[in-house]
């Protein structure tokens, strides 16, 4: 039941009955309403601000296991990447050696990803940083494993022509001396027999009769034939293709030539003192890449490691050369 109102009248010395009328009451409502929802308000602002909803604690336990999560995947990144460069160092120093490749660079290995920013889009979150690096980390294994796979297959090709290639590398003597103390002079610094300085000398000497049969040390196509009254005299240049050449000098004939496939342990001409000699003797170079090394690394075919260890001491002897 409603409440009644009343108000005293000092004129008449009596009381009489408020009679509310409907504007009255819809503004008290309407005042009631809007101070309530006022309370609402800062209440709701109030409880936001100082209380998590239970959605927000379950979205908030769902972000920190999702970094805990990165965090775990950024150390296998770190360990799968320590893995992936034990692989790179083995196949730099071990596969790729085996076969007479070189290393692949560094450079090659890491490079980086050009063009616009890969990561904008990972921008202007909180955990902005730990997502670019992570996505950093996982773009660099990724461009390294690719690189690796060429390797290998690099390595399956190469594997594959092994048997031709350990036909056509240099691997015997290229006169069949048996007594090794023939060998007049080796590779290094030598005094020169006809300047009397000393020179680098770029071969092996190997004395023997005027006439004794050469051979061809590895598979290969004869790629220069010269005669010649000085220098080399007559000589030839076998390619073996893979990076190799060898060179037989001071030749008295040869029995090649140029273009003219050989196989190893061909006869491919004859002892002599040709060109700038001074004696009879075969000289005898090894060449790879372009450049010269010592051929005493490339007798592993025909020599007993007794043998070996006699042509290592005699061709490091500083004697004199014959050309």
């Amino acid at each position: 039941m409603a409440k009644v109102k009343y108000t005293y009248d000092s004129k008449t010395l009596s009381y009489k009955k408020i009679d509310r009328g409907w504007k009255v009451r819809l503004k008290e409502f309407a005042l009631f309403a809007f101070v309530s929802m006022a309370f609402g308000f800062v209440f709701y602002m109030a409880a936001d601000l100082w209380f998590e909803s239970p959605k927000e604690r379950r979205m908030k336990r769902e972000l920190d296991n999702m970094v805990i999560q990165y965090d775990l995947m950024n150390g296998k990144l770190d360990q799968l990447a320590d893995v992936l460069g034990d692989i790179e160092k083995r196949d730099d120093e071990i596969y790729r050696t085996i076969f007479e490749a070189g290393p692949i660079p560094n450079e090659v290995r890491t490079a980086g990803f050009g063009g616009a920013n890969r990561y904008k889009n990972l921008e202007g979150f909180n955990n902005s940083e730990l997502l670019i690096d992570t996505r950093k980390k996982l773009d660099k294994i990724a461009g390294r494993a690719y690189v690796q796979t060429k390797s290998f297959d690099d390595v399956v090709e190469m594997a594959r022509d092994k048997e031709q290639m350990l036909a056509s590398i240099p691997a015997i003597q290229p006169v069949a001396n048996k007594n090794l103390k023939r060998m007049a002079s080796g590779y290094g610094y030598r005094i020169h027999p006809i300047y009397k300085v000393r020179k680098m000398h770029w071969g092996m000497d190997f004395t023997a009769p005027t006439g004794t049969p050469i051979y061809a040390t590895g598979d290969g196509k004869v790629s220069t034939y010269k005669k010649s009254r000085s220098g080399y005299g007559n000589h030839i240049i076998i390619d073996h293709g893979y990076g190799y050449q060898t060179l037989y000098a001071h030749m008295s004939k040869v029995d090649v030539r140029r273009g003219q496939k050989v196989k190893r342990g061909d006869i491919i001409g004859y002892v002599g003192s040709s060109g700038r000699s001074t004696a009879p003797h075969l000289h005898y170079e090894v060449i790879k890449d372009g450049r010269k090394i010592n051929p005493v690394n490339y007798y592993f075919n025909d020599l007993s490691p007794e043998e070996y260890e006699m042509m290592l001491e005699f061709s490091s002897h500083s004697n004199q050369s014959f050309d």
